[in-house]
């Protein structure tokens, strides 16, 4: 059952974003983003208050980088829709169960070491190349309380 509502060209856009940000990363790390996507939509808080729709997270201004190259515009694939559906739906892993932002430290071919805080929140984890940052309860308390 979807935690968000979403139609289908919500889950072709989502796919298409989890793709761009993380494809690099395998299944898990674009379920990851997906993850975070969802988490903006459903914690209202921070820098994402007001979210309420997927189309509206991903072009959140300055959101995602993934939306000034081109394989963000690229058609969606099965196996992203089944992930971004999954993400819909309510799957949570661990980075990014908690997590609202995501990070890529360093370049691509030579990641660094994650930052102990992103915009002011702790680190949580990594995943391949991409850090995981959750907000804490003071800053967003309703990110814990979403399930």
């Amino acid at each position: 059952m979807a935690v968000v509502k979403s139609r289908k060209q919500d889950i072709d856009m989502l796919a298409r974003l989890i793709r761009a940000e993380a494809e690099a990363e395998g299944e898990m790390g674009m379920l990851l983003v997906g993850n975070v996507g969802i988490n903006r939509i459903r914690a209202n808080c921070s820098d994402f208050k007001g979210l309420r729709t997927i189309p509206q997270m991903i072009n959140q201004p300055h959101a995602f980088e993934a939306l000034q190259h081109g394989l963000y515009y690229q058609k969606s694939r099965e196996r992203e829709r089944r992930l971004a559906q999954r993400a819909v739906n309510g799957e949570r892993n661990w980075p990014a169960k908690f997590s609202l932002w995501y990070f890529r430290p360093g370049s691509y071919e030579n990641p660094g070491p994650c930052p102990p805080t992103w915009y002011n929140q702790p680190l949580v984890g990594r995943w391949k190349k991409h850090c995981f940052y959750e907000p804490t309860a003071k800053e967003c308390a309703s990110v814990y309380s979403m399930f």
